[in-house]
């Protein structure tokens, strides 16, 4: 536990001047507090003896009382404003953190999990740092200042408070391993609940279209009820050490009204003194109360830490080590060498052997069937997937030395997924850099076949789109992605199959667009269609991870191969049917 809580020091020490100064303003306070009591001792000292002059006592009290408010109130927005600037920093190196991780991570870690740790967790540690050292220290500060007051009044009833101390101690030890056992099922249910929450939400369309709505609800309800189980378990064990750790501490109470009494009775303690001794006491016992409450924190705060770091120290799956010798500038000349590749715990590899040479300014088409490696192959550019040494060149320098921030930048890829967000169009379009002008941004509609849709739109380039482009058709939505892969003008533009859901007459505009648009410039495009790839300079098939021909659409044709029965099949068929050319690929030698 405390090893977990030790890492969270590196975020805290930025702000232990705001801390140290809380803590130390608490002491004042303290001293303020505990002098209260003595002031009012003196009165009633005053009042058993025949003297009626409380005019000390009562500026005493009144001063003391208007200081410890204004200490209180500094000390607490000192901790509580590091407490706060440690969540920011915490929840900034977490996302920033997100930012790096690959594909492999993220099918590890569920989207809900990642969110709750995100906002529950960082939370938790906001008030563990805030609300936890702020108890801390008062309990501290409350039980020298007690014990050294009553010392200070009388030893001898000192005596009577100690015993029942080391069994409070004791329990509050053994419970503390339980609290935190529950603690971390309780943010464990939790990341589930949060999971199945993200899940459903994402495929709404699909629940609705299949009338799940019920078994969903079911769903969700008996998760939520194993959070409130998890939570109620917690809860009990809380409240239980809260009921019995001050009733073990006041049990003093009875033994110092028996024999506090007797030592007021033999003259050995005034009767102020034996008043006073009872403020003490609660000083001491009420800190007890809220006991519970910090070792709930504690422990709480520890799960926390150590469910953060356990998604921090998860290494980046694509090293960044770029050298100083390459181009500021990629070109778009393109190598492959010996490319092999395969995904982790898979017995096959997906790229076997891949080697081809790609001109400055040459368009490629890249064919074959389903996972036959066409998007792998394409992720290799851009570094989505750890690309081997020395298998992919650019302008004569490998993958792995340009800066990610530089490849990624440069060479454009826009993926299957038409991931669009919840953002006016124009935003979508611009999204790596939204200064662009809005003649800019028409020309890329324009060149994606966009600019009538958006026309058509009530607000045109400001139309909201909706999460994921909700309110958009298949075909908008990758004709949108396409539009904010051209406008940024990149020396190398990959497309993923994304000419899928729109129809042939619109794809023949897109494509000559494009070579208008990007002349001596690298275009990659992989599609299932012929009348797409015959565009391209060359055409690459592939099947079973492996580059089995390449030509130009002429080549291939009179190679009379895999290319020349699908541009076959296409050309006879009044309508493409991709199944159809899957099962009929799969039967190739």
């Amino acid at each position: 536990m405390f090893r977990d809580l030790l890492r969270l020091w590196k975020y805290v020490r930025k702000y232990k001047g705001r801390l140290t100064s809380g803590i130390v303003l608490f002491l004042f306070a303290r001293c303020c507090e505990v002098s209260i009591p003595m002031f009012l001792g003196v009165g009633i000292d005053r009042l058993a003896t025949g003297q009626g002059d409380l005019l000390y006592p009562i500026c005493g009290i009144f001063a003391a009382a208007v200081l410890r408010f204004f200490i209180v109130t500094s000390a607490r927005i000192a901790v509580r404003r590091a407490s706060f600037l440690v969540q920011r920093d915490l929840r900034n190196v977490f996302y920033q953190h997100l930012q790096r991780m690959g594909p492999h991570f993220f099918a590890k870690f569920a989207v809900g999990d990642l969110m709750t740790r995100a906002i529950a967790d960082i939370q938790l540690v906001r008030r563990l740092i805030g609300n936890g050292t702020t108890m801390v220290v008062i309990f501290v500060y409350a039980t020298l200042f007690g014990f050294g007051c009553m010392f200070y009044l009388s030893p001898q009833l000192l005596l009577v408070v100690l015993p029942p101390l080391p069994v409070v101690l004791i329990y509050a030890w053994r419970t503390s391993s339980r609290l935190g056992i529950a603690s971390r099922r309780v943010q464990e249910k939790l990341a589930d609940l949060g999971s199945h929450v993200q899940e459903n939400l994402t495929g709404i369309r699909t629940i609705q279209a299949m009338a799940q709505e019920e078994n969903e609800q079911r769903r969700f309800a008996k998760h939520s009820q194993a959070y409130s189980d998890k939570f109620f378990d917690h809860a009990r064990i809380h409240s239980l050490m809260q009921a019995i750790m001050p009733s073990l501490a006041a049990v003093s109470i009875v033994g110092i009204l028996g024999y506090g009494g007797h030592l007021v009775l033999t003259e050995q303690l005034t009767v102020g003194a034996f008043a006073v001794y009872f403020f003490y006491v609660n000083m001491i016992v009420q800190p007890f109360r809220v006991a519970g409450m910090i070792i709930s924190l504690i422990q709480r705060g520890a799960v926390a830490s150590q469910r953060l770091h356990q998604v921090l120290d998860y290494a980046p799956e694509i090293k960044d080590s770029p050298i100083d010798e390459v181009p500021e500038i990629i070109r778009g000349e393109i190598k492959i060498q010996d490319l092999t590749y395969a995904y982790p715990h898979s017995a096959q590899p997906s790229l076997l052997d891949i080697n081809l040479t790609i001109a400055r300014g040459e368009s490629i088409a890249i064919m074959g069937r389903i996972g036959c490696g066409k998007t792998t192959l394409l992720k290799q550019l851009v570094r989505l997937l750890d690309t081997p040494a020395g298998a992919v060149y650019f302008d004569g320098y490998d993958v792995r030395d340009y800066p990610l921030q530089q490849l990624r930048t440069q060479v454009a890829f826009v993926p299957q997924d038409t991931f669009l967000f919840a953002e006016p169009m124009r935003s979508n379009i611009t999204y790596d850099q939204p200064r662009r002008s809005i003649d800019q941004v028409w020309q890329a509609a324009d060149a994606a076949s966009l600019s009538e849709t958006v026309e058509a739109m009530e607000r045109k380039m400001e139309t909201i789109v909706g999460e994921r482009g909700v309110t958009l058709s298949g075909g908008q939505k990758q004709r949108t992605t396409v539009a904010r892969g051209v406008i940024r003008h990149a020396p190398v533009l990959v497309l993923d199959d994304c000419f899928a859901s729109v129809d042939t007459e619109t794809e023949d505009y897109i494509l000559q667009s494009l070579r208008k648009l990007r002349v001596d410039q690298t275009t990659i495009l992989v599609s299932h269609r012929v009348s797409t790839a015959k565009h391209a300079d060359r055409i690459l098939i592939m099947d079973q991870g492996r580059i089995v021909e390449v030509g130009t659409h002429e080549e291939l044709i009179r190679l009379n191969g895999r290319y020349a029965d699908l541009e076959r099949m296409q050309r006879e068929g009044a309508d493409f049917d991709y199944l159809s050319y899957q099962r009929s690929v799969g039967t190739f030698k």
